[in-house]
């Protein structure tokens, strides 16, 4: 035993009385396997909560309305949008410059051809008239007197008891009044025309659409001056109604003169008119690529106004009668329903949401589908419905 050995302290060592535990290296493992597991989990179902509840991404759909459709568009080879426009009308003016003292008809009178509508001041050309045919009155008394001295002056020269002097100036004083009564004839005309000029008159049969002028107002012929107005009223012979549409370049060769069509005004969506092509114009809008296609109606009736906005189906053949008299049916692109759990549903958007709604369809007519339950006609639902829209959804309107 050496010295530093006795001189250690052995009061702190101890005698272990059960054996040491070993590390779980195995049970640590598995543990932790667990733990990244169900965070993947929780994570998947975050992802798809964010997904499908809206804080993602809205996805972008486009909306269409509801609306009436008639069989013909079965048999439609192109659709257009246009106005109903009079192919006879006037913005009647006065040929004379003046104060308006008459005014005879409002906005929907109609009128008949020649009746006067309108009168400027006419004092002034009144006067004129008045002393025109006193004048010609004037002359036409100096013309007897003037034609009896003539007879008398030649009756005298054949008797060689008056000098030819005498006969050539009793000649010459019938000519000059005979010229001063065809002056004043010509005086009496123009004062009259110039009279008429005060009168406004209806230049064919038809309905006043505007009125440009009330009484007191100055009128002149174009506007000239620039108090004055141009025209008085307009005026279109309801009788003319054509509907003129914009035809694409691409599609022209679709059209042809003669040509069925379906006529339907926005203002009355469920009233449907036959007409046909009546004339294509021999031109472009260069602007717009587009050819002026007129379509008259075979039929209408008072409800049809100028400058109604109106849709035309050229049709690839004209209807039979029952499908003229058949009803127009609500419809929606075909692209619209989808089936959904066995069932057809469209989705309106509430709130940036799609909203599922159950909808039962009928026939198909053309590119689209008969809608005879479930909505109603105006409602917007989205166009195109896939597999990303729910019920749900966010969605953002184009």
């Amino acid at each position: 035993m050496t010295a530093d050995t006795k001189d250690a302290d052995l009061s702190a060592l101890r005698i272990a009385r059960s054996p040491t535990p070993e590390p779980q290296v195995g049970k640590s493992r598995v543990g932790h396997t667990i733990v990244i597991v169900v965070g993947m989990l929780v994570l998947v179902v975050a992802v798809y909560w964010i997904l499908t509840t809206g804080f993602g991404s809205a996805v972008e759909v486009q909306l269409v309305s509801a609306a009436f459709t008639s069989p013909a568009q079965a048999n439609a080879v192109l659709t257009a949008s246009g106005y109903v426009v009079a192919q006879r009308k006037a913005a009647v003016a006065s040929k004379g410059t003046g104060r308006l003292v008459f005014l005879g008809v409002e906005e929907g009178d109609r009128v008949k051809k020649g009746q006067i509508i309108a009168r400027i001041e006419d004092e002034d050309v009144a006067a004129n008239i008045d002393q025109a045919r006193q004048n010609l009155q004037t002359f036409e008394a100096e013309l007897n007197d003037a034609q009896q001295t003539l007879e008398r002056q030649r009756n005298l020269l054949a008797q060689k008891l008056a000098s030819q002097a005498d006969f050539d100036a009793a000649e010459f004083r019938y000519k000059r009044v005979v010229a001063s009564i065809a002056s004043a004839r010509a005086a009496v005309t123009g004062a009259e025309v110039a009279l008429e000029n005060t009168r406004i008159r209806a230049p064919f049969d038809g309905t006043v659409l505007l009125k440009h002028a009330d009484v007191g107002e100055v009128v002149a012929p174009f506007g000239a001056a620039s108090n004055a107005r141009g025209a008085v009223v307009t005026v279109a012979d309801m009788a003319s109604l054509e509907v003129e549409t914009d035809v694409s370049e691409s599609n022209i060769e679709r059209i042809s003169p003669g040509q069925a069509c379906e006529i339907v005004l926005d203002a009355y969506p469920d009233q449907r008119y036959q007409g046909y092509v009546s004339k294509i114009v021999p031109t472009a809008d260069r602007a717009k690529a587009t050819v002026l296609t007129k379509v008259k109606f075979r039929f209408y009736d008072s409800r049809v106004l100028p400058e109604m906005s109106a849709k035309v189906t050229f049709l690839s053949k004209a209807l039979d009668s029952s499908a003229a008299k058949a009803k127009s049916v609500l419809t929606l692109p075909a692209t619209a329903v989808s089936l959904r759990n066995g069932k057809q549903v469209v989705f309106t958007v509430r709130n940036d949401r799609a909203v599922e709604v159950f909808v039962i369809v009928g026939d198909r007519i053309g590119q689209d589908i008969e809608i005879r339950e479930g909505i109603t006609r105006g409602e917007k639902v989205i166009a195109g419905v896939d597999d990303h829209i729910k019920a749900g959804t966010k969605v953002k309107v184009q």
